[in-house]
């Protein structure tokens, strides 16, 4: 198991997370990718996105059926700015490279946002912590987990 898959399945034994994280066939390069090798809905797909929010890293978990509305987030969180991370902003503070960003497993906590569109579904597949890896999980667990603030952050 690669170790940050091995980082990020030891944070989630620790939180109680029954979902074990399971190694796809291809990678998960897009929501449409993941939701069709585990066979769910792309608004299933919780997508791991890092922002800079006035250079500040911040995750958002969202529906892989949305596009995220940095206007939104950046109200949400009261920065003046929002754009998406670069890639060693996201190296440096998940710890993961883009494309198996897992919503925990990071080396320190990040103020994360959880969209409120996947509490409509019972299983939300996040990234675990690779770009061929998953796990089932849920909008309350996802929560719990991360310390999320719920939100409305899709367009």
């Amino acid at each position: 198991m690669h170790p940050t898959v091995e980082r990020v399945a030891a944070v989630l034994r620790e939180h109680g997370v029954t979902g074990r994280i399971i190694e796809l066939t291809e990678p998960a390069r897009t929501a449409a990718d993941a939701a069709a090798l585990v066979g769910c809905e792309v608004g299933a797909i919780c997508n791991s996105l890092i922002f800079a929010a006035d250079d500040a890293p911040v995750l958002v978990l969202t529906s892989g059926a949305h596009r995220v509305d940095t206007a939104e987030v950046a109200a949400l969180l009261g920065a003046a700015r929002v754009e998406r991370a670069t890639p060693d902003l996201v190296r440096a503070a998940t710890g993961q490279v883009i494309g198996g960003v897992a919503p925990v497993g990071h080396p320190a906590p990040l103020r994360t946002l959880v969209d409120t569109w996947l509490d409509k579904y019972d299983v939300v597949w996040a990234a675990g912590g690779h770009a061929h890896t998953v796990f089932p999980t849920s909008y309350a667990e996802l929560l719990r987990i991360t310390g999320g603030t719920p939100a409305d952050i899709g367009a």
